[in-house]
Parts: C-alpha cells; sequence; structure tokens
C-alpha cells in the first residue's frame, strides 16, 4: 500500500453522440447530417478510451488526442448541441451524476481524468528504485500541469443552467488543492531520490523543508474552502495531508540538526532536534486520529524513534563534553526551501497541432458555429438597422405628413377651389383602390372574425377552467371518505386561477377594442360605401361649386389663386419627395435581400489557426465593415426628413393664407365639406382595417397561449388525479381485511407510491412551452526531467552561499392591437401581451399539489 494519495477518476455514461449531433448538424444548417457520418461515429469510437477509467500509459494518448478533437469540435459546434453529459462526482462514484448539455463540461470530464491517470501511474511506480521515483515525479508533475491547464483553460469556461446541479468537483479551489497536493507529492518523490543518492544534509533539509510547505499550501486551501468543497473529499485526506506537512517539517530540522553537528553547533543541533520532535509528535497524533494509511502511520513512528533517540544522544553529549548553549526555538534561522519540481503541461495539451498534426479533424469541413454565430448576429443587426432607421422612419414621415394633411383639410380644400366641378384625381384613385377590394365587405369578414376568434378564445380558457373545476369536484368527493394530506384544490391552484382572472381581463379590454372599431365602422360606413359607387354616382353626390368671373378679377379673388398655386407646388414637392423616399426605401430592400457576408466570414476564418476557438467577436471588424454600405442610406432618410419638415411648415404658412383669403362663398364651403369627408373616409377605411388585421392577429397569438395555459392545467389536474385512483385503489385493498379496531389513518402525498408523488414544481409545464396554435383567419510520449541533476545543481548552490446591436429572437410573439403607435401599445391602448403592464408573467405555476376545490 502507497504512503502517496492518488486521484480517482470521475466516472462518466455513455452517451448518443449520433442523434444529438445529426439533430442539431439538421436544425442548424452548414450541411446534411450524412456528409458527417464518418466524422460521428469517429467521435463515439475516441470517446469509449478517451474518458478515461482505464490505468495504462497507453491511454494517455488516447486522452489527449480525444481533448484535441473535443477542442476542434468545439471550434465548430456550440458547447450545447443537446447531448447530455453525465460525469459523477469524483470519490463518490455511485451518486447522482451532474448532467449538462455542454461538451465544455465534456472537455473538463475528460482532463480531470487524464490528471487521474497520470497520479494513479505515479502511484503505482516502484520507487524503491531511481527509475522508478524519476517516473513517480514526472508523472505527478504531469498531474499538475493538467489540473493548471484544467483550471485555467477549461473549468471556468463552464456556463451552468439556473437550475441545474454544479460540478463542485471543477471548482477553482478544488482543482488548486488538488494540483498542490501533486506538486508535494513529486517534491517528496525529489526527497527520496536525495535521500536514496545521499546528498548532503543540509540540501536533503532545504527539499524537505519545500515538501512541508507544499503539503501546507495544501492543507490550507482545503480549509479555506467552502464547506460544500472541503466534504468533496474523503475523511482520511485532510488529516494524511496534515500528517504529511508536520512529518516533513520534522524531518527537515533532523537532517539540519545532522548537518548542525557536522558544523560543531551541537547547542543548536539539540534545537533542531527538539523541534522535530515536536514536530514529529503532532504528525503522529494527526495520523493517530485521522486513521490514515498505515505506511505512513509507519513512516512517522520510525521518525520520531530515530529523532528521539537523537535527541538523547545530543543531550547526554552536551552535558558531559561540549555544555554548548541549546537556543530557543523562536531563535532558529528559518531552513531555507530548494524547489525542484514544478506543474509541467503535457506538450501535446498545450499545443494540440503536434497531437494532430496534419491528421484528421473531426467537422473540419464544417463551418464553424463561431463564423456561423457572427453571421446570424450580422443578419440581425443588418435586419434592425434597415427596419429601424429605414423602414420605421420612412413609415413615420409618411404618417406625420398625411396628419398634417388631414388637419389641414389638404389636398381637399385646394380641389374643391381648383375643380369646382367633377372629382378630384386623388380622391378618384381612393375610391377605385376601396371598389377593387370590395372595402365594405372586407370589413364584415373581418369583424366576423374576430368575432369568432375572441369566441374560440374564450371557449380554450373555459376548457381550462373546467378542468379544474372536474379536479375540484374529484377532491371534494375524495375527502368525503378520507382524509387527505394534501391541499384543497381552491388553495393548490390559487396561482392558476390568479393567472385565469389576469387573461380573462385581457379578453374583457379586447372586446372593448372590438367595439371601438365596431362603433368607428358603424359611424363611417355610409361614407366608405359610398367610395364604392361608380364614378357618376359618386360625382353626382358632390355639389359642385363655380367662382364668378368678377370674384376672380377681384384683388381678393386674384390672391387665393396665387396662394392656392404655390400651396398646390408645396403639395406636389411633398409628393416628389415621398416617391423619392419610396424609392429609397426599395432601393434598401434590394441592397439588404442580396446581402450575404458568409463568403467573406468564411474565408476571415480559415485565416485564423487550425485549432484557434473562433467566437463572433473575432468578425466584429467585418460585420461593422459591411454595415458601412448602409450609412448613405441613413444620411439620404436624414436629408429627406429634413426636407419634409420644411416642406411642411411651408405649407402650413400657405394654408393660413390661402384660408385668410378665400372668398366666403357657401357653395365653394360645401363642396369642400363634402370632398373632406369622403377623403376622410379613406383613411377611416385603412384606420379600421389596420385595427381588424391586428386584432385577428392578436387573437391567434392569445390562442398559442390559453393553449399552453389549458395544457398547464391539464397537466396539474392529471398528477393530482393520480394521487386520488392511487388512494382508491389503496382503501380496496384495505376494505378487504377490515380491523374494526383501527379507523382509517390520514394518508400522506409523500406516502403514494413513485409514480402517484405529490406533483412538484418541475412537473408543471411552464408557460413558456409552445403548442400548435390554431389555424390563423387572415391571410503523447513523456519526457522525463533529469532530477538528479537538479540535486546536482541544487547542491552545487548550497556549497556557495464593440457592440452590436443585441440579436432579435425572430420567433418571439408579441400581439397588439392598433395601427400605429407608440412602442408597446396599440392603436387602441391595449399593451403587447409580453408587456410587464398586464403583471401576470411574473406569477409562478402552482407548486404541483400537495391538493383542492378552484375558484375563490
Amino acid at each position: 500500500m502507497s504512503n502517496l494519495l492518488t486521484i480517482p477518476f470521475k466516472k462518466t455514461y455513455p452517451v448518443s453522440v449520433k442523434e444529438a449531433t445529426r439533430n442539431y448538424i439538421y436544425a442548424h444548417g452548414g450541411g446534411h447530417p450524412d456528409e458527417f457520418k464518418d466524422d460521428i461515429n469517429l467521435w463515439q469510437n475516441l470517446r469509449k478510451d478517451g474518458v478515461g477509467g482505464v490505468v495504462h500509459v497507453n491511454r494517455i494518448n488516447t486522452s489527449l488526442l480525444y481533448h484535441a478533437q473535443l477542442v476542434s469540435i468545439l471550434t465548430k459546434l456550440p458547447a450545447d448541441i443537446g447531448l447530455d453529459i453525465a460525469y459523477a462526482p469524483v470519490f463518490q462514484e455511485n451518486a447522482v451524476p451532474v448532467t449538462l448539455k455542454s461538451l465544455v463540461f465534456e472537455r473538463c470530464g475528460v482532463l480531470f481524468n487524464l490528471a487521474s491517470l497520470y497520479s494513479q501511474l505515479a502511484t503505482s511506480e516502484d520507487r524503491s528504485t531511481t527509475d522508478g521515483i524519476k517516473r513517480a515525479t514526472t508523472n505527478y508533475q504531469y498531474a499538475a500541469g493538467v489540473l493548471s491547464f484544467l483550471r485555467t483553460s477549461a473549468a471556468s469556461k463552464i456556463v451552468y443552467p439556473p437550475d441545474e446541479d454544479i460540478a463542485r468537483d471543477l471548482s477553482d479551489t478544488f482543482i488548486t488543492s488538488l494540483e498542490l497536493l501533486m506538486l508535494a507529492q513529486a517534491q517528496e518523490c525529489s526527497w527520496q531520490m536525495a535521500r536514496m543518492n545521499q546528498y548532503k544534509n543540509a540540501l536533503i533539509a532545504k527539499v524537505a523543508a519545500r515538501v512541508a510547505s507544499l503539503y501546507q499550501a495544501t492543507s490550507q486551501t482545503i480549509r479555506g474552502a467552502s464547506p460544500s468543497i472541503k466534504d468533496i473529499f474523503p475523511s482520511d485526506w485532510l488529516p494524511h495531508i496534515e500528517a504529511k506537512f508536520h512529518h516533513f517539517s520534522a524531518v527537515s530540522q533532523y537532517r539540519k540538526s545532522m548537518d548542525e553537528i557536522e558544523a560543531s553547533s551541537y547547542g543548536v543541533e539539540i534545537a533542531r532536534l527538539q523541534e522535530a520532535q515536536v514536530e514529529a509528535k503532532k504528525a503522529y497524533d494527526v495520523a493517530r486520529r485521522g486513521r490514515i494509511a498505515p505506511p505512513v502511520m509507519q513512516d512517522i513512528q520510525s521518525l520520531l524513534e530515530i529523532i528521539q533517540k537523537n535527541l538523547s544522544r545530543a543531550e547526554r553529549d552536551n552535558d558531559l563534553i561540549y555544555h554548548h548553549d541549546v537556543p530557543a526555538s523562536p531563535a532558529l534561522i528559518a531552513i531555507a526551501q530548494t524547489n525542484l519540481v514544478s506543474s509541467m503541461v503535457p506538450s501535446t495539451l498545450s499545443d494540440l497541432t503536434t497531437l494532430i498534426g496534419s491528421g484528421r479533424l473531426i467537422f473540419g469541413e464544417l463551418v464553424g458555429w463561431g463564423a456561423k454565430e457572427a453571421i446570424n448576429i450580422y443578419n440581425d443587426r443588418r435586419q434592425n438597422l434597415v427596419k429601424q432607421n429605414i423602414l420605421d422612419v420612412s413609415a413615420e414621415l409618411q404618417d406625420t405628413a398625411d396628419q398634417g394633411l388631414r388637419i389641414m383639410h389638404l389636398p381637399s380644400s385646394l380641389e374643391a377651389l381648383e375643380r369646382p366641378i367633377g372629382l378630384p384625381p386623388s380622391l378618384l384613385r381612393k375610391a377605385e383602390e376601396i371598389r377593387l377590394e370590395d372595402g365594405p365587405t372586407k370589413i364584415e369578414v373581418s369583424i366576423e372574425d374576430v368575432q369568432r376568434l375572441a369566441q374560440q378564445d374564450q371557449a380554450i380558457l373555459d376548457e381550462a377552467m373546467d378542468i379544474l373545476d372536474n379536479e375540484a369536484s374529484e377532491d371534494e368527493a375524495a375527502r368525503k371518505f378520507s382524509t387527505l394530506d394534501r391541499l384543497p384544490s381552491h388553495e393548490a391552484n390559487v396561482e392558476l386561477i390568479t393567472k385565469e382572472k389576469r387573461y380573462r381581463t385581457i379578453l374583457m379590454q379586447a372586446a372593448a377594442s372590438d367595439e371601438t372599431v365596431r362603433q368607428k365602422w358603424d359611424e363611417w360606413e355610409q361614407k366608405i360605401v359610398e367610395l364604392t359607387w361608380d364614378e357618376g354616382d359618386l360625382e353626382t353626390s358632390i355639389p359642385s361649386s363655380t367662382i364668378s368671373s368678377s370674384a376672380a378679377t377681384t384683388t381678393q379673388g386674384r390672391e387665393t389663386q396665387n396662394h392656392a398655386r404655390a400651396l398646390r407646388v408645396q403639395i406636389e414637392a411633398l409628393d416628389d419627395l415621398h416617391r423619392t423616399r419610396e424609392q429609397l426605401v426599395r432601393r434598401v430592400q434590394t441592397l439588404a435581400a442580396a446581402d450575404d457576408i458568409r463568403g467573406r466570414v468564411t474565408k476571415v476564418a480559415a485565416g485564423f489557426a487550425r485549432l484557434a476557438e473562433v467566437t463572433p467577436a473575432m468578425f466584429e471588424d467585418v460585420s461593422d465593415e459591411e454595415l458601412a454600405k448602409y450609412d448613405k442610406f441613413l444620411v439620404e432618410m436624414s436629408d429627406t426628413r429634413q426636407r419634409q419638415v420644411a416642406i411642411i411648415a411651408e405649407i402650413q404658412r400657405l394654408n393660413e393664407l390661402f384660408l385668410r383669403s378665400r372668398k366666403d362663398d357657401p357653395a365653394v364651403k360645401e363642396r369642400e365639406h363634402a370632398l373632406q369627408n369622403l377623403d376622410l373616409a379613406y383613411h377611416k377605411y385603412r384606420e379600421i382595417m389596420g385595427n381588424l388585421d391586428e386584432g385577428i392577429k392578436f387573437y391567434n397569438d392569445l390562442a398559442t397561449i390559453l393553449l399552453q395555459f389549458k395544457e398547464t392545467c391539464k397537466t396539474w389536474s392529471r398528477v393530482r388525479n393520480q394521487q386520488i385512483h392511487s388512494l382508491t385503489r389503496s382503501f380496496q385493498k384495505m376494505s378487504v381485511e377490515p380491523d374494526p379496531r383501527n379507523s382509517s389513518p390520514p394518508i400522506s402525498a409523500s406516502t403514494l407510491p413513485s409514480t402517484t408523488r405529490a406533483p412538484q414544481a418541475g412537473d408543471v409545464e411552464t408557460i413558456d412551452s409552445v403548442p400548435q396554435p390554431p389555424s390563423a383567419v387572415d391571410s503523447t510520449s513523456q519526457t522525463t526531467p533529469n532530477t538528479s541533476s537538479k540535486l546536482e545543481a541544487a547542491e552545487s548552490t548550497t556549497a556557495q552561499p464593440r457592440v452590436g446591436l443585441q440579436t432579435l429572437n425572430p420567433t418571439l410573439m408579441t400581439p397588439a392591437r392598433g395601427i400605429r403607435s407608440t412602442v408597446g401599445k396599440s392603436g387602441l391602448g391595449l399593451p403587447a401581451l409580453t408587456s410587464n403592464e398586464w403583471n401576470f408573467e411574473d406569477v409562478k405555476l402552482p407548486p404541483p399539489p400537495p391538493t383542492s376545490k378552484r375558484r375563490f
């Protein structure tokens, strides 16, 4: 049995690499999964031997190769590809494993087991020979190096989901303590080599002092760790490490006392022997209480006997012969330390290309996830830029201009003056548009669709409540026969009922908005219908007006005509500006549709080192350069905005002059009023259709959420009903052999079979699940350091005193009501369903029962 500690393997379990990888490649593109069949099979085969578990020197290269391929894979795939990786905690192979969907976790497990393999190979060496000591020293240093590499390059990259267990044996403190332990044991092997080669006592004392220091650092790291980290270690490890610290402190003082004899410092010799005796006794006490390994206990006892024997001799000789003063312990000069070991990272671990060389890389032909993510980020940034700075700004400018003209009753008031008879061309175009769309019929159909979808959403919510009512009825009936150790339904489902009330509030507010739209339609129906008449009938409905020649020749009449012409010029300038802006939007959309930076990103990615980790941030410069080609459009849009503001301001000024100079002619005013009503009717038609289209989308999106809520209620009720049925079967069994001396005891949900346990919070589906919505209505070889040469060298020395924009989720649904409105609000004042103003997303689902009657 060895007197040194060894790190056991972390137990892992088989995983289906093939299924998860094929699913990811199929879902995220980059090629057909069959193209990478050989890569997937190679990965699966490498994992069988690469994860560790067998103590053999040949497994070192196997693990190093698998690790190198994992690094390569992580340049092509993200850490989470849906593959569950499970590793049991070290020292507890039968414990529940920590399972993470993370290839980084797999990499950490491989590195940890590689360090474990090195430590086990070191411990298995025959240290009775110098060659065995050399190999053990080397392997311990490699173990420490791998642990250092794991701590600094891999473990810190693990991302733990909020509700998942944390691999405490991959924490920085735990790995550091193991690294220090491996270094301490490597230094102990070097001390053993120095003793075997009979180096000078002063050097051996310095080497032993360094051994003690490393063991002390290990002990302090463990004791300074949190209880959850400290509890991972076996109960005899900390006593072993502390006993080793005191043991080598005693060895260092003992060897230094022998050096003092050579210097004829007999008093100092006694003081150091006394200090060695104190440390040896501490080591013995710690070892005895900690029940550490017998070989360590035997080493301590042997040392203690030697120290006591030499102390008795030294005291007797000094009393009889030398009569030197014995200094106090604090007066002794501290023993300098000589370090002969360090953490050695295998060259094939730090430089992966030396291991793989020109060999095959798994998924070498696949575009790296970092590059693909950079492309996706660029596409999102471009889409946001175009939408927010071009499309939305263009729509805002159009709305602002239209609203401004409507307020000034333009161009209808101007057309009433310019065309005393007939219909203005602009009105004819609007009437033709509504006739082609069969506007009134389209509105009626859309109103019916909105009403039907509202009823459908109401029915889904009612069905969810029926499910809770049925469960409550069963719970109430069961309570008539026995006492149930769980909450009644009306208490257990309180959070579900709270959600139901808030959903119902949404439906009520939506219904109020629907009624507003209906009233708007009732108010404007006649005028909108008029716009569908034939041109002749429509013209007949508009009164004509004439201006007498004498009025036209007056100073006021000529002034009116001048203002009208100037006003018409500015309105036409505004129309030209609108057309210019629309052309700008089409140019931007055409450029965005053809914009593809995949080729450039792939070319840049190919320029990186072969196994370099490629992240989206490495393509930030490329993304910025590509987005710069849209800058000219932003400048044009800004210029368009400024020109529109100036034109509208001029229109407002001219319109005021026009209104003041107009002859107060009742016929003109009557015709102007009729044209204004028809023009406004067209805008109301567009407003109503916008309301109805958003209403249809609103109810379809809400139906999806309500279906999820219904499924949540169904799952919750099913688990509680299973409890009831389990209780019924238990009662039936009890009734076969009744015992009149005992009454039926209360039955606790915790006593039920595991299949009918009280539901827990994780049993109830969350509102984030997405059921299918209803159909929408609308369109290495090791190198051994020369330990002897290090010792000789030490002896000779002794003798001579940018941020990109946030990526948007394209699947996010934010139904809202209204046409154009402020962000998060509809035109009718309803917040979006995902808005915090509803205050229902924060409500957690009910703790799945421990059990109940539903309502209030």
